[in-house]
């Protein structure tokens, strides 16, 4: 490896938080912050952000992972990506501390960590770029439309459905409430807005839906994003319906100009070795481009 691996301790709201650093011989002045997602560390999911770390230390990106209070080896209660910039802030902070050549970074987040990403990333003026992966903007009338689109269509035009409904091994009466449950909540999530006294949407209060205050964050930060995104995963597709039905969306991303690239066959985690490395490639290639 031409690269140094070593751990990380520093504080954050006086809670000790863990991480990994990947410094390479000979160091690029753009590094990368990868943040978890989901109820798991910074190892990831079949060791995805492990192998990422040393991909891109290999091409001389320096790469900081660590766990979020309350995860991992990390002090402190658990919280949800909503309530992590604390914790981003402490950590682009040792980041910077740790490589003091180090320009701007760019923060990788998965899932959730993607929006936590997009909340953050316009408050910290050395985050110069986004890699967004399959980013989570769940919503009830979101993923009920998603399950209608990418699912119960599809299913119908399955041999595997009609021989099982045949054959008396499928109840049709469970997937026909089923489905009208996932009709009646795609036309209605039973939330409004919240309005602010001046009329406009509080996008910072976390009860506004959770695609307007990430919409928000879109818009505020001025750096360079990368979204990636999986044909066979029902939060990307979420996601991608989302943009589709959205002109502010739409014009958002065009203005900010965001990339997007979709991998029809990969899953959530990207959990084979071509996806990965592809994931691990554009990656690299955009922080070293930018």
């Amino acid at each position: 490896m031409n690269f140094q691996e070593q751990a990380l301790r520093f504080h954050c709201r006086g809670d000790w938080l863990y991480g990994i650093l990947n410094i390479p011989q000979s160091s690029s002045a753009r590094g990368v912050l990868i943040i978890v997602g989901g109820p798991q560390y910074r190892v990831g999911s079949h060791r995805q952000f492990v192998l990422l770390a040393r991909y891109l230390a290999e091409r001389g990106i320096p790469v900081m992972r660590f766990d979020f209070r309350g995860m991992g080896d990390s002090d402190g209660e658990m919280r949800t990506f909503e309530h992590v910039g604390e914790d981003l802030r402490s950590a682009v902070n040792v980041f910077f501390d740790a490589c003091p050549f180090l320009k701007d970074i760019v923060v990788w987040g998965l899932c959730d960590a993607a929006s936590a990403a997009l909340f953050y990333a316009h408050q910290d003026q050395r985050i110069s770029g986004l890699v967004l992966l399959n980013p989570w903007v769940r919503t009830e009338q979101g993923i009920a439309k998603a399950y209608l689109k990418h699912y119960y269509l599809q299913r119908l035009l399955e041999p595997e459905f009609w021989q099982k409904l045949l054959s008396g091994k499928f109840n049709p009466l469970l997937s026909i409430w089923s489905l009208y449950e996932f009709g009646r909540n795609s036309l209605w999530s039973g939330k409004e807005p919240v309005v602010s006294e001046d009329g406009g949407e509080s996008l910072c209060d976390l009860t506004a839906p959770l695609p307007e205050r990430m919409l928000d964050g879109m818009k505020r930060f001025q750096g360079k994003i990368l979204v990636i995104t999986s044909g066979n995963d029902l939060t990307a597709r979420e996601f991608l319906d989302l943009v589709d039905s959205s002109k502010p969306w739409q014009a958002t991303m065009r203005t900010k100009q965001t990339e997007l690239f979709h991998m029809e066959n990969a899953n959530h985690t990207f959990s084979t070795r071509e996806w990965r490395d592809q994931v691990a490639e554009l990656t690299a290639n955009r922080v070293l481009s930018w």
